[in-house]
């Protein structure tokens, strides 16, 4: 074949292959002289996607780094060391500062405010000479008291009149199996009944509360309801037991139970020493166990206090009852279901200067009446 036929095949394959393929890509345009009857194409409307900002994209991704971590492990295969990994996933923990609500806080208690401001959803101050209410708030409810009732134990032991020489055991019942709280008395321990009561006022130490229920006699039925006729009798009206440690939320009373129970153990010397106490050393078989108070208040000299005792559950809070005196005056204050480690002992300092300005206010008006007359 010569040039010129073959050139001539190659123009046919060009125009018969090429000319669709350029149709398909690029229309022709309309004639600017003759009109169309297509309608206007619409315009596309694009859909515009948002993209996470960097800020969620970091929430996001420390969400996934909570439940997600990766784990390596070293296994032997074949007699060699492997280092394999592997992803799992875990519930993420409970951040410490979770509120929890109480029993106050489930009542309502806490959207009742008072004048000082107090962390306490409930506080009452008594003077101790007349029984006259300085100040109250929720003072009526019945509430969990936690180790508070130990001071209630204390009442009921000493009135019984055992040998306080007796030396009672620790036993697997007195291991608190309902909150799994720590002790330092080891099952076995064996000590006099005048040590646990020391350090079951001082340190509200449970094992100790609960072998001297077990020792009483008639055992730990006939103690709880020693208990409940004692409250009766000082006329605790909302007050009931039903264990001596305090770590059951079925003990309940109110703060004008707790303020007659603080006035009716005021009058055993043994308590006022022993919830005072610094500190106290215990033999405990081979060992010594150093004990402190649990109230941080009675090694402050700026205050004068005659009785205390500490508690706390979760459904209680944390609790304090005190006999005190300030500016002259003997006090008794109840704090209930307070929230945070140190703010019953704040809510004290605002009672304790509270009280110091009402006598100032006091003073004043008898110097201007005095004046006057």
């Amino acid at each position: 074949m010569n040039r010129s036929a073959l050139g001539l095949v190659l123009s046919f394959l060009v125009f018969f292959l090429g000319a669709p393929l350029h149709a398909r890509e690029t229309s022709p345009a309309p004639s600017a002289s003759k009109k169309t009857s297509y309608k206007k194409a619409a315009p596309i409307k694009r859909r515009t996607v948002k993209h996470p900002s960097r800020k969620s994209n970091r929430v996001a991704n420390s969400a996934v780094e909570q439940r997600e971590k990766l784990v390596k492990k070293t296994v032997v295969v074949n007699g060699r060391r492997k280092v394999v990994s592997r992803r799992v996933t875990y519930a993420p923990a409970v951040p410490a500062d979770t509120p929890v609500l109480t029993a106050g806080d489930v009542a309502g208690l806490h959207l009742k405010h008072d004048s000082l401001a107090l962390k306490s959803n409930v506080a009452l101050v008594m003077d101790q000479s007349n029984a006259q209410i300085l100040f109250e708030k929720n003072a009526n409810v019945a509430l969990p008291i936690a180790s508070i009732t130990k001071l209630m134990t204390a009442m009921v032991v000493l009135d019984a009149q055992q040998p306080m020489d007796e030396m009672l055991e620790v036993t697997s019942d007195d291991i608190d199996r309902e909150r799994n709280s720590a002790s330092r008395l080891r099952v076995g321990t064996r000590m006099n009944r005048d040590d646990m009561l020391h350090i079951a006022l001082m340190s509200s130490e449970n094992r100790a509360a609960s072998a001297l229920g077990r020792n009483y006699p008639g055992g730990l039925p006939a103690f709880v309801a020693a208990m409940n006729a004692k409250a009766r009798a000082l006329g605790m009206l909302d007050a009931h037991y039903v264990e001596p440690t305090g770590l059951s939320s079925q003990n309940v009373a109110s703060a004008r139970d707790l303020a007659k129970l603080v006035m009716a153990a005021y009058q055993y010397p043994v308590i006022r020493e022993y919830s005072t106490d610094l500190k106290y050393a215990v033999p405990a078989g081979r060992r010594t166990l150093q004990y402190v108070n649990s109230n941080r208040l009675v090694a402050n000299s700026g205050w004068d206090i005659g009785l205390q005792k500490t508690g706390y559950i979760t459904e209680a809070g944390r609790c304090l009852v005190m006999q005190a005196k300030i500016e002259g005056r003997s006090v008794v204050m109840v704090f209930l279901d307070s929230k945070g480690k140190l703010s019953r002992i704040g809510d004290a300092s605002r009672i304790r200067r509270w009280l110091a300005t009402q006598k100032t206010h006091t003073q004043v008006m008898s110097a201007v009446a005095g004046e006057q007359g």
